[in-house]
């Protein structure tokens, strides 16, 4: 404690040198903070991140309901309702004994 003591009354009687260290702290200081590495460009990264993370979520689930409807209308696993289902929202005909009820709030 008496050396930090003995160096702190060094550096105050010669103010170039305390000038000097004070100047280094402040660029280093500002530089932590708005570098190109620093803290503000450290939070936007993980802020990107976090966006990044969540559209992958999202990605991934919508690519396994699509893995789900292929699987569906693969040969092995032929579901009848749902090829007739896609067959007629494709070709837009329904038969001549038939009726559509169209209902806007469904979601696909």
């Amino acid at each position: 404690m008496l050396k930090l003591r003995h160096i702190f009354l060094k550096i105050n009687s010669s103010s170039g040198l305390f000038l000097v260290l004070l100047l280094v702290f402040i660029y280093f200081s500002f530089y932590a903070v708005k570098g190109e590495r620093g803290l503000l460009k450290y939070m936007s990264l993980s802020k990107e991140v976090a966006t990044a993370r969540k559209i992958s979520a999202q990605v991934s689930q919508e690519r396994q309901e699509w893995d789900d409807k292929v699987k569906r209308l693969s040969s092995e696993s032929l579901d009848l309702d749902t090829l007739d289902e896609q067959a007629r929202l494709v070709l837009n005909m329904v038969g001549p004994k038939e009726f559509v009820i169209l209902d806007s709030d469904l979601d696909e």
